[in-house]
């Protein structure tokens, strides 16, 4: 297995998938940079225009932009105390008063070498981790893959954070999504209404670019940018070669790569739990906590070791079991599926050279973000905290448009879009969360594919679906996954009481 990733290393150097990969951390910290962009929405945006590119090309992309973007957010936490990205939030805790101190230009060199550390550890763990889950998992027949279907969209759920409630509408709103369009056994027409466009199913990508893209937009032309804080202009930064030295923070930078790398894994956690735990943990085992809040520059290493650590680690569950750790996550499972890849158990097997590719682009993009992120780029990238919002937003909303319409040549796709995106505006201003919507749409046809193929094979015995050990302790985590919240909650309320 492992001879197949030192095998896929001469195709990302090819020129084509190298330079994507550039294209994508450049674009990435452009993203983060600025306060109400994300590396989901960017990706969204970007998915529609990778149809015709080889799959490699479209995965650097994606990859370095979801490196890139990772460290983007750090620059107007340090400069304005406004969190480029969800993540970047414990970044502004002593980045913010580092700028205040004239130290703005030694915050953000922190932070990009602590990012790419956090990335480069994260990227070896997807290489070292990913490989053997995947070759244990292609033992799994019909059976097993559906209740690892389950098992994700119960995780996505309950594991999510905030109402369950809230999660399983949103999940049973994917999985409506997922059966629209003709039966794949029999050919009847499920749920379209009558549309002969509806016949082949719903894009995926209308989908993410509806949900993940539009609402990000309104609310960027909804609230306007106040830049009260350290101009940008005045930023000196120094060669980062010149900062290094001053960085000795090697016990944050494992512990925050550790904590990072974990924290991915787990379904529905994300960079932002692994930011806050790695700096509660840095503080902890201070020998001065009394200094942190107040300009620690060791504060900033902590956060974003953590934050850029879980972004490779987050795919493991992805591409081996089809389960997204994170949202980007699981805009990236679509973006695998425009391309003919399941995510899954026979990913592995069936296309090695560019899974495995897609492993070492985003070593790279972790390890360029030093030289794309250095002291010339992270002026550059600062200043475009001055670019009108208004321009910004009508500048995303025409490459949606763009990007929807040039999937099939038709507007219908375009109203569909359009019709997701005031969907997943009103999920957001009910907190609805939207990646159980887009795990709905993967795992349920995938769910229903392996469930209807169980059920031949036992010739209609539901019980065929208990009838192995590894359905059975599938099926007991599931119910661990359901029940252990409700529990935690009354063991905690029963010792509030006591």
């Amino acid at each position: 297995m492992y001879s197949d990733l030192l095998h896929a290393l001469p195709d990302v150097f090819a020129w084509t998938n190298f330079a994507a990969v550039v294209i994508g951390v450049i674009a990435g910290i452009v993203v983060g940079a600025m306060p109400g962009l994300s590396a989901t929405m960017a990706i969204s945006v970007l998915v529609p225009f990778t149809f015709g590119l080889e799959p490699l090309v479209a995965l650097g992309l994606m990859a370095g932009i979801y490196n890139g973007a990772m460290y983007g957010g750090a620059i107007p936490a340090v400069l304005l105390r406004i969190p480029g990205t969800p993540a970047a939030v414990a970044t502004t805790f002593d980045g913010y008063p580092m700028a205040q101190k004239g130290e703005g230009g030694f915050a953000l060199q922190v932070a990009v070498v602590s990012s790419s550390i956090g990335g480069i550890a994260s990227a070896f763990a997807l290489m070292l981790l990913a490989p053997p889950l995947s070759k244990v998992t292609l033992l799994f027949g019909p059976s097993e893959v559906f209740w690892v279907a389950v098992f994700g969209l119960a995780s996505i759920i309950f594991l999510l954070g905030g109402n369950p409630i809230k999660g399983l509408i949103s999940a049973c709103f994917g999985v409506f999504v997922s059966v629209i369009g003709s039966d794949p056994i029999y050919g009847n027409d499920r749920f379209t209404f009558g549309q002969l466009e509806m016949l082949d199913g719903i894009n995926i990508v209308i989908l993410l670019v509806g949900l993940y893209a539009l609402p990000p937009v309104i609310d960027l032309l909804e609230t306007p940018l106040k830049t009260d804080g350290v101009n940008s202009s005045k930023l000196g930064t120094e060669p980062i070669w010149k900062a290094l030295p001053r960085m000795n923070y090697w016990k944050t930078w494992l512990r925050g790569s550790f904590l990072g790398i974990w924290i991915g894994i787990l379904p529905g956690a994300g960079g932002s739990m692994a930011a806050f735990m790695s700096y509660n943990e840095a503080r902890r085992t201070s020998k001065h906590p009394e200094t942190w809040g107040e300009g620690e520059p060791e504060g900033v290493a902590a956060a974003e070791v953590a934050n850029n650590a879980d972004t490779a680690s987050a795919l493991i569950p992805a591409l081996t079991l089809g389960i997204p750790g994170t949202a980007v996550a699981a805009v990236m499972l679509g973006g695998l599926l425009v391309h003919g890849l399941q995510p899954g158990p026979m990913l592995f097997r069936d296309n090695p050279d560019i899974v495995f590719g897609f492993m070492w682009q985003f070593l790279f993009g972790a390890i360029l973000l030093v030289l794309l992120g250095g002291s010339l780029a992270t002026n550059s990238f600062a200043r475009l905290l001055n670019l009108p919002r208004p321009l910004l937003g009508s500048v995303i909303i025409v490459l949606m448009l763009i990007g929807v319409y040039s999937i099939h040549g038709r507007m219908f796709d375009v109203y569909l879009m359009l019709g997701f995106g005031a969907i997943g505006w009103v999920m957001d201003r009910l907190k609805f969360p939207l990646p159980p919507v887009v795990l709905g749409l993967i795992l349920g046809g995938f769910a229903e594919e392996n469930l209807r193929l169980a059920l031949r094979i036992g010739r209609g015995d539901p019980m065929v679906l208990f009838q192995n050990t590894t359905s059975l302790i599938l099926v007991a985590l599931t119910a661990a996954v359901v029940v252990g919240p409700t529990l935690k909650k009354r063991f905690i309320d029963s010792r509030k009481k006591a």
